[in-house]
């Protein structure tokens, strides 16, 4: 029988070949390397059979799709070895994760991290054997015999329609599992519990509480090693924490999910807008403000009530249905529609930075990264179609010239029409059309997210990478013929007739306060000088140098610098420390030689000590760095 290759390629194999003998037949090195295979676009196992005429392809360490699988089968070789450390566990659920893996477990008695050693040692003993993963395919009824003792596996089993199962076993342990495994324990490389939660068997508080054991496997230690370095940077550099120790926002059960913004917090924030209004104004935008609260009626001409109405919160005014607005965009759509256009007025540059309300689940809310109100700094430009891909270039090369300006790389996805869409297939196909040649002709590489568009319109999202690798998804640029058709918005064009502009929603920050949030934990808080709440703090060695030190920090303060002098009858050291620690970018320490000399001297946060300067010099070198935003 003939088998396909991913280059094109035939391979002539007996029939009754598996997966491994595909690998094998293209050489020892790959049969060696193979973990699973892609049959016709399915992953499985490298025993599974594959037919005349089938694609092939084979799962390496190097593929994409390996790491999930290897964690898989670690999740297995935790639960086996809990199995085999407390007999009588009842095992549930325990997939794979972006992360790594967990199961859950029915203990006779609950364990604690402190087990996780007896764990960890119990999977390597495992994972040594190296004994293989086997595929069984068997009958309800067999699947039943199996799995006697074990109640949520026949649970489960109940609920199953078809009148065969895939089961896996591995030594002693046997699941319920579609699969597919690397072709034996050896194959999983270093790996480490993680940590314990509750869980209720499917997810029902009404049901048995089980424990959940979290771990994750990579194929290198040093993979695993990096991994949990990032993770203990990422807990170092918590916004949550970081922001209540720096007075930059709080959180308060009386307002769950509504952030307070404390005195830093309102200069880091009204630093940033500042920055934003700076930059839009030198791309031709204008700056608009629309109500929060509009009537029901929008809403729904705009396809928001039948797409978003979960998400949205409401009142009654005057007898009527009121909506608190989630998004910006219809509100961007009536300034249009309040007076004529001619096709020279095109393109308009809407910017808003508008407050919305989204209702978010409760467990979902998450600091300042998942909250229910925040400001949205959106864009809405109105085109003609001879101005698409222009306009988009320009929207890209701004969001672009930001995102440098705080030191983050990023990748581009281009997202296509979800299935809760509203338009016509031409619309969507010259939408999707339109993006792809405008990032066609900045030779920008992106990677097509299928689906994952707006309701009304394909998107070019931007992902940014932070300084210890996680990716956020911040800017958006979303192109729509569907709310200027709802709207019936018209401009005159050269012809003298009536014709549909183009709407461009689009978004830099996205959410301001989840920005602010990503900034927080991407700088842990040293943020670069022009966005620092405190910029330079006074601290005299003397109370009788109080007066020199106020002089000084006057005239910082005068020159625009945010500075602030620590009068405290404190010792010098003990000043030093505490600014470190608030992380205040610069300390100019004023003693009897200072003062006497016009000198100050001068320490940086980030560089230590660096001896004494004139104060103008000083001055002149953090107003440089102000004004170059320098990171």
């Amino acid at each position: 029988m003939n088998i396909g290759l991913p280059d094109g390629s035939v391979k002539e194999l007996a029939a009754g070949a598996t997966v491994a003998d595909v690998a094998a037949s293209i050489g020892a090195g790959l049969a060696k390397a193979a973990l699973a295979g892609k049959v016709d676009g399915t992953l499985v196992d490298l025993t599974a059979t594959v037919t005349d005429g089938a694609t092939v392809e084979i799962i390496t360490a190097k593929s994409p799709e390996a790491l999930h699988i290897m964690r898989h089968s670690c999740a297995h070789i935790m639960a086996e070895a809990v199995q085999e450390l407390y007999p009588g566990t009842q095992i549930a659920f325990g997939p794979a994760t972006d992360d790594g893996y967990f199961y859950d477990f029915e203990l006779p008695n609950n364990i604690s991290s402190d087990d996780f050693g007896a764990i960890e040692k119990k999977m390597a003993e495992i994972v040594k054997a190296d004994e293989p993963f086997v595929r069984e395919v068997v009958s309800i009824d067999e699947a039943k015999k199996i799995f006697a003792d074990q109640r949520f596996k026949l649970e489960h089993i109940d609920d199953l329609t078809d009148q065969e199962i895939s089961i896996y076993r591995h030594g002693s342990f046997v699941d319920l599992c579609a699969g597919p495994h690397v072709p034996s324990a050896g194959k999983i490389g270093a790996f480490k519990m993680m940590k314990l939660a509750g869980a209720y068997w499917r997810g029902d508080a009404t049901r048995e509480q089980l424990q959940r054991l979290y771990g994750t496997a990579f194929f290198k230690k040093s993979e695993l090693e990096e991994y949990l370095h990032n993770l203990e940077e990422a807990e170092k550099r918590d916004h949550r924490r970081i922001g209540r120790e720096m007075d930059i926002f709080m959180m308060r059960d009386e307002a769950p999910g509504f952030p307070f913004f404390l005195p830093n917090g309102m200069i880091l924030k009204n630093t940033l807008l500042d920055y934003w209004r700076e930059i839009h104004k030198k791309a031709g935008y204008v700056e608009i403000s629309t109500p929060m609260i509009m009537n029901k009626q929008l809403w729904q001409t705009s396809g928001h009530w039948d797409h978003y109405k979960d998400n949205m919160y409401s009142t009654v005014i005057d007898e009527e249905e009121y909506c608190v607005k989630p998004m910006n965009c219809p509100g961007g759509v009536l300034v249009y529609a309040s007076k004529p256009h001619s096709y020279r007025d095109l393109p308009i540059r809407a910017g808003e930075i508008g407050l919305v309300h989204r209702h978010e689940m409760k467990g979902a809310l998450h600091g300042l990264f998942r909250v229910r109100c925040f400001n949205q700094d959106d864009a809405h430009l109105f085109v003609r179609p001879d101005q698409l891909t222009e306009e988009i270039v320009g929207v890209v090369k701004l969001i672009d010239s930001v995102y440098q300006q705080f030191g983050f790389t990023y990748h581009v996805e281009l997202s296509t029409r979800p299935e809760d869409s509203m338009g016509s297939d031409e619309d969507w196909e010259a939408a999707e059309a339109g993006l792809k040649t405008a990032l066609e002709e900045l030779g920008m590489e992106y990677e097509v997210n299928e689906g994952d568009g707006a309701f009304y319109g394909p998107k070019i999202d931007f992902h940014l990478e932070d300084s210890i690798g996680r990716t956020w998804q911040c800017g958006t640029i979303q192109l729509d013929f569907q709310l200027p058709e709802r709207f019936e918005l018209e401009y005159i064009g050269a012809d003298g007739g009536k014709h549909r502009p183009v709407m461009i929603h689009r978004v830099v920050f996205g959410s301001i306060e989840r920005f602010i949030g990503i900034l927080i934990e991407h700088f842990a808080g040293v943020f670069p000088l022009w966005l620092a709440p405190e910029q330079v703090r006074v601290l005299p060695l003397s109370e009788r140098l109080q007066d020199k030190a106020d002089e000084v920090t006057q005239r910082l303060q005068n020159a625009g610098l945010r500075a602030t002098l620590d009068t405290r009858n404190e010792k010098i050291g003990y000043k030093i420390r505490e600014a470190q620690m608030q992380k205040i970018p610069y300390m100019l320490v004023i003693g009897d030689r200072e003062a006497e000399s016009g000198l100050v001297s001068v320490r940086s946060h980030k560089e230590g000590d660096l001896g004494t300067m004139p104060e103008a010099e000083f001055l002149e070198k953090v107003q440089k760095e102000v004004a170059d935003k320098a990171r």
